[in-house]
């Protein structure tokens, strides 16, 4: 296990020989996963609930904050995120999914970690100047969007998560959701809550098929997991490459090459795949034949999961009942655990 330490926050790249780790994972409705979300967190969220307690949250409240005019697209990206979770292999017997909203506890518990941080903090978090800039606020900024570092402390010390799998640009959060909870524990004289390890993998970060190196909901450079076959095949076809390559004979460049990047993930004949990048270096090998090989890895990837998923589709009042069963169950957790908040605040008056 490899443990380092970046800013005041404890950074860990396995879990192998953690037991009893609390996980805390999630993410905002605002439209189908694509197959960043996969690399990125998901195939590990499958692995991990088999060894761990683990909590899925679907953040249709955090997504509200720079989506409030248009509550019917979080509503609907809900339904289309459990869908994921189910089709990728997120099980509701070892996983607990739940949607943040239908628990009023975190709402309230992040109000009292509000009073624990002030402006200029929030404002210096390096991932939310990071977003403010990237969804250009301007002067706009909503303050439940400034906001969102507390926001995901809630999220994370309502189940005394101790371990939180993140990407790089998100560990600023939980440097702050650890100074939020020695902070409480300081003031109140308790230790209700426990400072938690980002859990980083190496490799874990998919560029867009433009290139970008982020792959986007809204920036027009995903493959999703929903997508048809056609749809794929489309993206594909249209994904950028070496630039330089202009010419078949031309030697070409594997580096930041998107479509080696994704065979990298996906294809499991790497012994093959060396032996198409050293072609693809020294020439003589086209555009259309690595992409037509990362096609075909996709399909092959992709076609259980669309299939897994358009059965649970069928039955989408089922999914939404697994869905409120799931949040009932954590909204037991989080109701004890803000019941000792607020005993450790004095402020439990008629207890």
């Amino acid at each position: 296990m490899v443990i380092e330490k970046k800013d005041s926050a404890v950074v860990i790249t396995s879990v192998e020989g953690r037991e009893g780790e609390v996980i805390l994972t999630g993410d905002r409705p605002t439209g189908p996963l694509h197959i960043g979300h996969y690399v990125g967190s998901l195939r590990s969220r499958v692995s991990l609930q088999n060894s761990f307690k683990q909590y899925v949250l679907i953040a249709d409240a955090q997504a509200l904050t720079d989506n409030a005019e248009n509550p019917q697209k979080v509503r609907q990206s809900v339904l289309e995120v459990m869908l994921d979770y189910l089709a990728v292999g997120i099980d509701p017997e070892k996983s607990v999914v739940f949607v943040q909203s239908a628990i009023p506890e975190t709402a309230e518990l992040m109000m009292y970690f509000l009073n624990l941080v002030n402006l200029g903090r929030l404002q210096r978090n390096p991932t939310v100047k990071s977003e403010i800039k990237e969804k250009d606020f301007g002067e706009g900024i909503p303050v439940g969007f400034l906001a969102y570092p507390v926001s995901q402390a809630a999220d994370i010390s309502q189940f005394k998560a101790t371990v939180v799998p993140v990407g790089e640009d998100q560990i600023p959060m939980i440097e702050q959701t650890n100074e939020i909870v020695r902070k409480f524990n300081r003031i109140y004289g308790c230790s209700v809550f426990k400072e938690c390890k980002a859990f980083v993998t190496a490799g874990g970060l998919l560029p867009g098929t433009d290139g970008q190196s982020k792959m986007g909901k809204s920036l027009g450079n995903a493959i999703f997991l929903s997508d048809s076959e056609k749809e794929v095949t489309r993206k594909v076809k249209g994904m950028y490459t070496d630039p330089n390559h202009l010419r078949v004979e031309d030697p070409g460049t594997v580096e930041g090459n998107p479509v080696f990047t994704y065979l990298d993930f996906f294809d499991p004949d790497k012994s093959s795949l060396e032996e198409m990048k050293a072609h693809y270096r020294r020439g003589g090998l086209g555009d259309g034949v690595v992409k037509k090989r990362l096609n075909d890895v996709l399909q092959e990837f992709l076609g259980p999961i669309r299939l897994r998923r358009e059965e649970y589709a069928q039955d989408k009042s089922e999914v939404l009942n697994v869905l409120k069963k799931g949040t009932e169950k954590a909204r037991q957790v989080i109701t004890q655990t803000v019941k000792e908040a607020k005993q450790a605040m004095g402020i439990n008056y008629f207890d």
